[in-house]
């Protein structure tokens, strides 16, 4: 399937809310995106559920993610959601808006060209730096630093991904906003070349 350039494509069964979509986006089956923004070619695979979250360039999210996941109110004499959706309960009561504008405050920020593996979660006010790998099943509760690899529950560091001097490079080298054209151009390096062979070529 040809990704079209300025249309997401969003496979059946996906609920979509409040959210936009850059360039080559994806959307694979049955995912729910609410109230955030994919980068361009960013994609997540089935079943992820995203919310309140900003998702970065190239940013590739396997199936079963769950990023940004909704809270309760942990300081109220209740949990449950009937203090915010008391419409779904009483014809006379209203939302609670200001718990709503809250909670999407709380965004969950993943990086140009990051991997997150399949059933991983982040927590909201989380940020995975630019390059890193989330393990599959993962559940990531602090930030993330650049080009790393974390895994477990809660993540931590397993290694690094790039040297920390190759990371800092590519980050200044900011492929990822490069020309859909130059990025076409660049194919086969990309294929061939080890980063710090890459970088010694482009940066």
């Amino acid at each position: 399937m040809m990704l079209r350039e300025f249309e997401p494509a969003i496979e059946p069964e996906c609920d979509i809310e409040g959210s936009s979509f850059g360039r080559y986006c994806e959307v694979k089956r049955g995912s729910r995106v609410a109230w955030s923004e994919f980068g361009d070619y960013a994609y997540c695979d089935r079943y992820c559920d995203i919310a309140n979250a900003s998702v970065g360039k190239f940013a590739n999210i396997a199936s079963f993610v769950r990023i940004g996941a909704t809270d309760h109110p942990l300081d109220r004499a209740s949990l449950h959601h009937f203090m915010y959706r008391s419409d779904d309960l009483w014809e006379d009561a209203e939302r609670d808006a200001a718990w709503f504008a809250k909670r999407r405050a709380r965004r969950a920020v993943v990086g140009h060209d990051t991997w997150i593996g399949h059933g991983a979660m982040i927590k909201p006010e989380v940020t995975v730096g630019h390059g890193a790998v989330v393990a599959a099943g993962a559940i990531v509760t602090r930030d993330v630093a650049p080009y790393v690899i974390v895994a477990g529950n809660p993540a931590r560091v397993l290694r690094r991904r790039q040297p920390e001097a190759v990371a800092e490079r590519l980050i200044a080298l900011a492929w990822w906003d490069w020309s859909h054209a130059a990025i076409r151009a660049a194919l086969e390096d990309f294929r061939a070349l080890e980063a710090e062979a890459f970088l010694e070529k482009y940066a």
